[in-house]
């Protein structure tokens, strides 16, 4: 297993590779070009530059997340043939560079909801929260600004001002887009750059939907064991994989996580590992990694992991904002970091018990 951070580059970023690279176990970033849109071919000087800066730094770029698919692609427009072209070219920069992994989503229109950022806790620290009887009484036109609002100034990924420009039009371009046309566009989508894949061993790890349930009336078919294993059997090369993230799965209690990572051995290319509390149907909220904080049985998940001999990379998701720090909700230093060691002790511990 890697340890990983997810790193959204100098410019953008509250954390620096310095303070990465000193959080002990760490190997490498999960990161991403921010400044690039859905659709947009990525330049070869920006990919070299991006991972020569974390090389220096002392860590490995062990993968991207994410190379935006952009909405033409998910809707089956005319001119989505242009997009995945653009895709592939992409992907055949990373793969000259030695980039393996691209983690990514299918999501329409919002990659990710939630209805608080900063949610207070009783010990005083903030977390993300969702609570359906709140989005229920949002309008999601509206959702941009109030996200925008509670972002400490940071762009939130999947939150872009250029993007959230065009969501009243993206709405309406759904509107047509049933589960069964956007699962059809993702297998056409995936048929189409699987040999790229093949040519530079890039493994393509789509994310579990977040909450893994329909949001404002959009399609969401990444969301279960059974839905997850009809994507990876309609298109079953082992490029096509899964970024096994506990907090999207577990949005739906009735995902028997353990078991759906032991379903997917050898699919799992990247793991997202969070804890996350639930308190009534449609409602929860992030949790400190360690088992006692939250809902999961952490050392289940990481068993799961450690059965199926998953080596790749992981990564502490979503910690909570604690002592004060300011930074992009979600993605501050301090319990991150905190949660990489508790899950890494864990991760040894089964080792040395197998």
């Amino acid at each position: 297993m890697k340890m990983t951070f997810r790193w959204f580059g100098a410019k953008w970023d509250s954390v620096t590779l310095k303070q990465i690279k000193q959080i002990p176990g760490m190997h490498g970033v999960i990161t991403t070009l921010y400044h690039t849109k859905p659709g947009e071919e990525w330049e070869l000087e920006d990919i070299r530059a991006m991972k020569k800066e974390v090389e220096d730094a002392g860590l490995f770029v062990d993968g991207i997340e994410s190379v935006n698919i952009h909405d033409s692609i998910k809707i089956g427009s005319p001119d989505r043939d242009m997009y995945i072209q653009n895709y592939i070219r992409t992907l055949e920069k990373l793969g000259q560079e030695g980039i393996k992994m691209v983690c990514y989503n299918f999501m329409p229109v919002f990659d990710w909801t939630r209805s608080d950022l900063a949610k207070e806790r009783p010990d005083g620290a903030t977390v993300l929260a969702y609570d359906q009887n709140v989005i229920d009484k949002i309008n999601p036109i509206e959702m941009f600004e109030q996200i925008d609002e509670n972002s400490n100034g940071f762009i939130l990924p999947g939150w872009e001002p250029e993007r959230m420009e065009t969501v009243k039009d993206l709405f309406q371009k759904y509107e047509s887009v049933t589960p069964e046309i956007l699962f059809d566009n993702f297998v056409y989508f995936l048929n189409a750059i699987m040999p790229t894949c093949d040519e530079y061993d890039i493994d393509m790890a789509v994310h579990i939907d977040d909450p893994a349930w329909s949001v404002f009336g959009l399609p969401r078919i990444v969301t279960s064991k059974e839905t997850i294993l009809k994507l990876m059997e309609a298109v079953p090369n082992k490029h096509n994989g899964v970024t096994l993230c506990t907090g999207s799965l577990s949005s739906n209690p009735a995902n028997d996580i353990p078991d759906i990572i032991r379903s997917l051995e050898g699919r799992i290319h990247f793991a997202h590992v969070r804890n996350t509390k639930y308190t009534a149907p449609g409602v929860f909220e992030e949790a400190a990694h360690y088992a006692a904080d939250g809902s999961l049985d952490m050392y289940a998940i990481m068993e799961a992991l450690v059965d199926i001999g998953f080596e790749g990379p992981v990564r502490p998701d979503h910690g909570r904002t604690i002592w004060d720090e300011v930074s992009m909700p979600g993605y501050g230093l301090y319990d991150r970091a905190l949660g990489s060691q508790y899950l890494l002790g864990l991760y040894d511990a089964i080792k040395r018990q197998k």
